[in-house]
């Protein structure tokens, strides 16, 4: 697994902060999205993407998708990964970088 070691990574911490600003991130991250009931619906930034309804972010549980493309995951890191081109060990260590969080 390249972008570092992942032993001294806390993914379990780094994903619980950013569920708990899920929505501010997910509108910093994809700002031509919107809530449609419980989801973050975007334009999927990693394609010619044109029209919103296939990437689907839960904003309760951080399992995003996209259905035109069967890219998923299951928590903010691998969101972040899959949308700036980075390793899970490198999205978590941004992300940890951004959010403040202590190592």
């Amino acid at each position: 697994m390249g972008g570092g070691n992942w032993k001294s990574v806390n993914f379990a911490l780094i994903n619980s902060i950013c569920l708990d600003r899920w929505q501010t991130l997910l509108a910093q991250w994809l700002p031509d999205g919107k809530q449609v009931g419980n989801d973050w619906v975007a334009l999927n930034p990693t394609r010619n993407d044109r029209r919103t309804g296939s990437f689907k972010i839960s904003l309760s549980a951080g399992l995003w998708a996209d259905f035109a493309t069967g890219d998923t995951g299951g928590d903010p890191v691998s969101l972040y990964a899959y949308i700036k081109g980075l390793s899970q060990v490198q999205a978590a260590k941004a992300l940890q970088a951004e959010l403040g969080v202590a190592t």
